[in-house]
C-alpha cells in the first residue's frame, strides 16, 4: 500500500513539473497564442484552461482549427504536388 502512495506523489509532482513548464511556455504569449502551443504540446483542454485560468469551453474554441479539415485549396496543392 505504500507504494501505491508513493505512486500517487510521485503522479502529484509530476503534474505541477508539467503546469510549471506549461506556464513557461505560455508567458508573454496571447491566450489564443498560449493555448495552440499547448494544445500541440498535447495537453488536454482542462488542464490547459487551468493553466490560462480560463474556461474549458474557451480553450476548445481558440484549438478547434487545429483539427480541422484541409480546405480545398490545400487539397488542390496536395493534388498538384503529387503529379
Amino acid at each position: 500500500m505504500a507504494s501505491n502512495s508513493n505512486e500517487e506523489k510521485i503522479l502529484e509532482r509530476l503534474d505541477q513539473i508539467v503546469k510549471i513548464l506549461a506556464l513557461q511556455v505560455a508567458s508573454e504569449r496571447s491566450i489564443t497564442e498560449g493555448a495552440r502551443l499547448l494544445k500541440i504540446a498535447g495537453l488536454d483542454n482542462r488542464t490547459i484552461a487551468d493553466i490560462l485560468n480560463t474556461t474549458d469551453a474557451t480553450i476548445r474554441s481558440l484549438t478547434s482549427n487545429l483539427r480541422a479539415k484541409p480546405n480545398k485549396t490545400s487539397q488542390k496543392r496536395k493534388v498538384v504536388s503529387d503529379d
